[in-house]
């Protein structure tokens, strides 16, 4: 769905999971800092609004978008995490360095999620132009980092409800035939 037909900051409180003992790695590109640094002030507003200890969340800088996933894999290497938000800014330029940079970015988000069973937020805004990436970082249409910390406790909760609901590996030996 379009952007311009949602807005982007605008979710259910009462319908997300609490925050409450988890522990959240943020991932901040400096390259558009005005940008990024937006999305990354509403990121931790909203996890912390939500139950996320300040003390529990471990937000780093990389210097562009590009080294979104390498921090992210570090983090997750390094530190106890329940899910990992990164967020970043490519706006478009006279080449077409934003499409190289946009692909190996969301592969690799998508590939440290799938590796270590751990959430991985695309909190990247892909952009034509910076007027479009202000209208997503406060502006018009919300800010993409509060829809990040929101879809990362979203994921999390589902992780939690899912393992929560599976069979143990107890009960499953238990009931197999002798």
């Amino acid at each position: 769905m379009a952007t311009a037909l949602q807005h982007l900051d605008q979710y259910d409180p009462d319908a997300l999971p609490s925050g409450e003992g988890l522990r959240i790695g943020v991932v901040t590109a400096e390259w558009n800092r005005k940008i990024t640094l937006a999305l990354r002030d509403a990121c931790l507003q909203t996890l912390i609004g939500n139950g996320v200890a300040e003390a529990s969340i471990t937000a780093v800088q990389v210097p562009g978008s590009f080294e979104l996933p390498s921090a992210a894999q570090m983090l997750l290497e390094y530190r106890e995490l329940d899910a990992v938000v990164c967020l970043g800014c490519v706006i478009k330029g006279e080449t077409r360095h934003d499409e190289y940079i946009n692909h190996a970015v969301a592969q690799g988000l998508t590939d440290l999620g799938l590796q270590y069973g751990t959430p991985v937020i695309f909190g990247v805004l892909t952009t034509e132009d910076e007027a479009q990436a202000e209208d997503r970082a406060g502006g018009k249409h919300g800010n993409k980092g509060t829809e990040a910390a929101v879809t990362a406790l979203r994921m999390v909760g589902l992780q939690r409800h899912l393992a929560a609901a599976a069979p143990s590996e107890s009960a499953a030996s238990d009931s197999g035939p002798s």
